[in-house]
């Protein structure tokens, strides 16, 4: 761990017997989605956190995975096995609160048209041109030091279009549009999750993931209507903010435009109905098996134990071990996850509901790493 876990927050060393729902998750199924960062790390590298496991020292893991998956076909008993032999649990501790905290995401699937018609007309926009990414050598003093992209205008670089002025059509005329859908809010929630997939009239699919973003930083509907006092924080999920929407529909756009974050899309292919988008850390994401954590302090491929009660219907407890795969603007802080739920309106409604306190529970190499 790093030496400056004791800025952000404290750990507390564990045994697996002390992590309650272990010994009855499903240690394949998380194997498999960690075989896919192990996959892809045998040509490529991840950037590493500030807390740890370091690419580095995940690195003779994943080389173990990719021979126990060549040589095994990989059980439930195998994978635990090979989980607690290479692995110890340190429960994350932040400092701002006394547990961890996590909420859903998913793959919306939404009805589309190639073109634009009277019915379909709300766009999505693949990356424009003139999209620059800002680092600290590009980034002028005025801007504020989170905004990763921006715009040359009048010889100078600055924010590039909010989603105000996008919506109002600072982007038409440039043939960026991809696809379109009827509804502003149903585009709005698939901006949310950065992935959408799409279903048109003639029976084909199109899956669009995130390419790009406009730089602003993001402000959740859920937030906005909260502090109008529209909302009470403990009635918000996402179905009560689309019925909220749907009760006003003269105020969507005044809702949805302080959120100034806009996002752009890249096409992508459905290769397999049943995996999730590709996401940030170039994999296939796994329904219930695959967790947005903040890059700033977690490196892609980390496992986590996510102890979460009353969260699921059937047995009131989500316990299960995830493989950190994704990010979010709104993911902030050590002990911070979005847990992914998979595609369609049942995942949905499973992801929409949840904000949630959580045990978060990390796995980091023991030295036998690579032995």
């Amino acid at each position: 761990m790093s030496d400056l876990s004791e800025k952000h927050c404290s750990f507390d060393v564990l045994d697996f017997a002390d992590c309650d729902g272990w010994a009855q998750d499903d240690h394949a199924a998380a194997f498999s989605t960690f075989l896919k960062c192990a996959i892809y790390a045998e040509t490529n590298i991840y950037k590493s956190g500030i807390l740890g496991p370091k690419f580095e020292e995940l690195l003779p893991v994943f080389v173990k995975a990719r021979s126990l998956a060549a040589s095994h076909q990989v059980s439930a008993d195998t994978a635990r096995a090979f989980f607690e032999h290479h692995f110890y649990p340190v429960r994350i501790i932040p400092h701002d609160r006394k547990t961890g905290f996590v909420t859903g995401f998913y793959e919306p699937e939404i009805a589309a048209s190639r073109v634009k018609t009277v019915q379909f007309s709300v766009p999505f926009y693949r990356k424009p041109a003139d999209l620059i990414k800002l680092d600290a050598d590009k980034r002028p003093k005025h801007l504020p030091e989170d905004m990763a992209f921006g715009r040359y205008h009048n010889g100078q670089v600055t924010e590039y279009f909010d989603r105000q002025a996008i919506d109002q059509g600072a982007l038409a005329g440039q043939d960026l549009e991809i696809a379109y859908v009827a509804d502003k809010v149903d585009a709005y929630f698939a901006h949310v999750q950065g992935a959408v997939r799409l279903n048109f009239e003639d029976g084909t699919q199109m899956r669009l993931t995130y390419a790009a973003k406009s730089g602003h930083g993001f402000t959740g509907a859920g937030r906005v209507l909260i502090d109008k006092g529209e909302l009470e924080p403990s009635q918000v999920t996402m179905q009560t903010i689309r019925q909220w929407l749907a009760e006003h529909p003269a105020r969507v756009d005044e809702i949805l435009w302080h959120n100034r974050s806009y996002i752009f899309f890249r096409e992508a292919p459905v290769d397999d109905a049943a995996a999730g988008p590709v996401a940030a850390a170039k994999v296939p994401l796994t329904a219930q098996r695959s967790l947005a954590v903040d890059r700033k302090y977690h490196c892609f491929g980390t496992p986590f134990f996510i102890n979460v009660h009353g969260l699921l219907e059937n047995d009131g407890s989500f316990r299960h071990l995830m493989i950190a795969q994704d990010t979010g603007s709104a993911i902030l802080g050590p002990a911070r996850g979005d847990l992914f739920f998979g595609s369609g309106d049942e995942a949905g409604q499973l992801a929409g509901r949840i904000r949630h306190d959580a045990d978060f529970i990390m796995l980091l190499p023991r030295k036998n790493g690579a032995e």
